[in-house]
């Protein structure tokens, strides 16, 4: 695996440089694939099959239902992978187990996380909204036409990583970008509407059972929201409804840091953390072994469900100041 001293950072000539000169790319998304890895992914493949370049997209985890537009058309070319392209990947575990043996020869990784841990041998890394906007600029410097397909995929990455441009990241360039894909005639509203409006009456049921179990601490400060796998077989919930759990505790009234706890496996949780101006995700998920954005990082913790939410609250009480003094 990469060090930092080793990993060589690239501007977006580079980047296009590199990617123009291999014949064919593997491309890597990160697990539990949400719609700005996957929208990064096949944006970059279609526009690298546009160029003549054998390509295929690799995710450890299935595909959700609603991204079927994203994957629509296309099949893979079979080559044995010498270049790879990860994408939207900040540290070489969230590959995920059935990628693992991917981690130490990733050639390039596109990302937009600060937290980002330099495993690859190169690394594009723009403090963007998304991932999906550095491959947006990538398309277009490689002289590819962005077509629906391609528009559509970084539309989504876009969207699904501002929270239809209602998060703290969305700036001016992102509304520009997304202006421009839309130019194109892609569905906007239609996508908009499947990643946030729409959902199946088992992720409802998984809904109303996790806040059930939902408890907060410091006067309302935080709220910690567990979602086990008992939950999962009484709502019938699949890997399809769980995008999205992360935001529901953050948007309560008062509350500073929502933390979702999801059981992946007995004594294993998913951390998920969202916060406003009063605190900074990635601090908090830091001296967990995890990492990400100010206002939405992640960690993965091992422990009883009780153990793990006495980790979370003392990581918050000494990355956030004055939360204590609210309890």
């Amino acid at each position: 695996m990469n060090s930092e001293n080793t990993c060589r950072t690239l501007d977006l000539c580079e980047t296009c440089d590199r990617l123009l000169a291999a014949d064919s790319w593997l491309i890597l998304t990160h697990q539990y694939p949400d719609g700005d890895t996957l929208g990064s992914a096949f944006a970059l493949a279609r526009a690298l099959r546009a160029l003549g370049k054998k390509v295929r997209v690799l995710n450890a985890d299935p595909i959700p239902d609603k991204y079927d537009f994203i994957t629509e058309g296309m099949v893979w070319d079979d080559f044995e992978p010498t270049h790879i392209c990860a994408v939207d990947v900040a540290d070489p575990r969230l590959l995920g187990d059935k990628l693992a043996d991917y981690a130490d020869r990733v050639e390039l990784c596109v990302d937009h996380h600060a937290s980002n841990t330099r495993y690859a041998q190169n690394l594009f890394l723009k403090d963007y909204a998304a991932a999906a906007m550095l491959v947006c600029e990538i398309v277009n410097r490689l002289g590819v036409t962005i077509d629906t397909a391609i528009a559509e995929a970084l539309y989504t990455g876009i969207a699904t990583d501002t929270g239809c441009f209602k998060y703290s990241n969305t700036d001016p360039l992102t509304h520009r970008m997304a202006a421009e894909l839309m130019d194109v005639g892609i569905r906007a509203a239609q996508i908009n509407r499947a990643m946030f409006d729409t959902k199946s009456r088992a992720r409802i049921e998984l809904e109303r059972l996790a806040l059930a179990g939902m408890r907060f601490e410091w006067n309302g400060r935080c709220a910690l929201m567990p979602v086990t796998q008992d939950m999962l077989t009484k709502s019938q919930a699949h890997e399809n409804d769980m995008e999205g759990l992360a935001s529901i505790p953050r948007a309560i009234e008062g509350v500073w840091v929502g933390v979702t706890l999801r059981e992946i496996a007995p004594d294993r949780y998913k951390i998920s953390v969202r916060t406003g101006r009063h605190a900074n995700a990635s601090d908090i998920c830091a001296g967990l072994g995890g990492g990400g954005h100010a206002a939405a990082a992640g960690c993965t913790l091992s422990g009883t469900l009780p153990e793990v939410i006495d980790q979370i609250l003392k990581a918050i009480g000494a990355a956030v100041s004055g939360i204590e003094n609210h309890g």
